[in-house]
C-alpha cells in the first residue's frame, strides 16, 4: 500500500546573494523539422519557473527558427538526418554537453527513430543528474525498454503511458490509474507523472494526486510546459528537491497556471503559451502563501 502525499514542497526564497548558477543549468534536447516549437515551449516554461540557464539542443535546420522565440535561452545545433531529426552523429556532441548541465529535459518534439532510441537510452543511463523524459523520449524508450537509474522522471499522457505499459508488462493494465502508475514506477525505477484529470505522481512507494488544472489544458504543447517546469525545479540548488518533490510541485504549479489562464481566456481558447504567461502569477500566489 502506497503512502498518500498531500503536502506540497515549499520553494525557498532566493538569498540576497543569489546568482544564476544557483538555479540550475537546464539542457533541453528535442525538436525536429515538423515540430520545431516544442523545445522552445519547454525552455520558456523552465525560465518562467526560475531556471538560471537554459540551453536548447536541436537539429541544425530549426535552430534559427526557434532562437528568436526564446531570447533568454541559448542554443546548440545538432547534426540532423534526411528527415530533419537529430541524427546518430549527434550523440558525441550531446554527451560532451552533459557535464556542463544540472538537469536534462529530453523529448519535446523529438520524434522517433532507432538512432534516437539509442540517444535517449545513453543519456538516461549516463547522465548523473535528473532526466525529465517527456513525449517522444518515452516513445523511443518503448523500442527497447530498460530499467533505468533512479534519476529519471517520466511524464506520459495516457496514450504514452499505455505504450510504456505494453512495453514493460505482459499483463493487462489496471483500470485504476494510481495502481498502474505505481507499478510502472516500481518496474522502471523512475518517478512517474501520469498526466490527465487528477494527475498522479508516484515514486512507487508514495502517491500524490494533483488538485489543480482544467480541461482547457488539453492542448498541444501543455506537456512541454510541464516538462520545462519540472526541469527547472529539479535544478534549483536552494530547493534541494528530490525528483519526486520536483514533480509534485511541478504538476501543481502547472495546473495552477492553467487555472489562471482559463479565467483570463476561457478553456476553449487556451493555448500552451497562455499557461507559460500565467506562470509568474502562479508563482506569486505560491510565494504569498
Amino acid at each position: 500500500m502506497a503512502n498518500i502525499i498531500t503536502d506540497l514542497p515549499k520553494l525557498p526564497k532566493r538569498p540576497i546573494d543569489s546568482y544564476k548558477g544557483n538555479f540550475g543549468k537546464i539542457l533541453i534536447i528535442g525538436g525536429c523539422r515538423n515540430m520545431p516549437g516544442a523545445p522552445a515551449i519547454s525552455a520558456k516554461a523552465a525560465l518562467r519557473s526560475g531556471a538560471g540557464l537554459v540551453k536548447m539542443a536541436v537539429p541544425e535546420g530549426i535552430q534559427m527558427a526557434i532562437v528568436s522565440n526564446v531570447p533568454c535561452a541559448t542554443s546548440e545545433h545538432l547534426q540532423s538526418d534526411s528527415d530533419g531529426r537529430i541524427s546518430a552523429a549527434s550523440l558525441l556532441a550531446l554527451e560532451a554537453m552533459l557535464p556542463n548541465h544540472d538537469v536534462v529535459v529530453i523529448g519535446p518534439g523529438l520524434t522517433t527513430s532507432h538512432a534516437l532510441h539509442n540517444i535517449v537510452s545513453r543519456i538516461a543511463l549516463g547522465f548523473a543528474g535528473p532526466v525529465v523524459m517527456d513525449a517522444d523520449a518515452l516513445n523511443n524508450l518503448c523500442e527497447k525498454p530498460e530499467r533505468l537509474k533512479s534519476n529519471c522522471i517520466f511524464t506520459p499522457h495516457p496514450g504514452e503511458f499505455k505504450k510504456l505499459w505494453e512495453a514493460y508488462f505482459d499483463e493487462p493494465m489496471p483500470e485504476a490509474r494510481r495502481e498502474a502508475a505505481q507499478k510502472l514506477s516500481l518496474r522502471t525505477n523512475a518517478i512517474v507523472v501520469l498526466k490527465g484529470n487528477d494527475t498522479i505522481v508516484t515514486d512507487g512507494n508514495n502517491i500524490y494526486a494533483n488538485t489543480t488544472g482544467n480541461p482547457g489544458m488539453a492542448t498541444a504543447g501543455s506537456g512541454d510546459v510541464l516538462a520545462g517546469i519540472i526541469g527547472a525545479l529539479a535544478g534549483n540548488q536552494f530547493a534541494k528537491f528530490n525528483n519526486f518533490q520536483s514533480a509534485i510541485l511541478g504538476v501543481y504549479i502547472h495546473g495552477l497556471a492553467g487555472d489562471i489562464a482559463a479565467e483570463k481566456f476561457g478553456q476553449t481558447g487556451m493555448i500552451a503559451t497562455d499557461i507559460i504567461d500565467s506562470l509568474p502569477e502562479a508563482w506569486q500566489m505560491m510565494e504569498a502563501d
